[in-house]
């Protein structure tokens, strides 16, 4: 448990040092995404980058526990 909460506890911080670099990424705009704008209303479903990301983090997750 406490080698898991370490890792978490890396990734995040990882994630937080390297966000300036992350946002330039297309991720959150890829072609499969949703985007309905109205005059009140936005409407953004991000379907592309949710299957993009649980494939990552599936192989992820199977290389760390392999």
């Amino acid at each position: 448990m406490g080698r898991t909460l370490i890792t978490v506890g890396l990734a995040i911080v990882l994630v937080g040092v390297l966000w300036p670099y992350l946002h330039k990424l297309p991720i959150g705009r890829l072609p499969g995404d949703i985007l309905i704008r109205r005059q009140n209303f936005t409407l953004y479903m991000p379907l592309a980058t949710g299957l993009v990301l649980s494939v990552l983090l599936s192989f992820i997750l199977w290389l760390a526990r392999r």
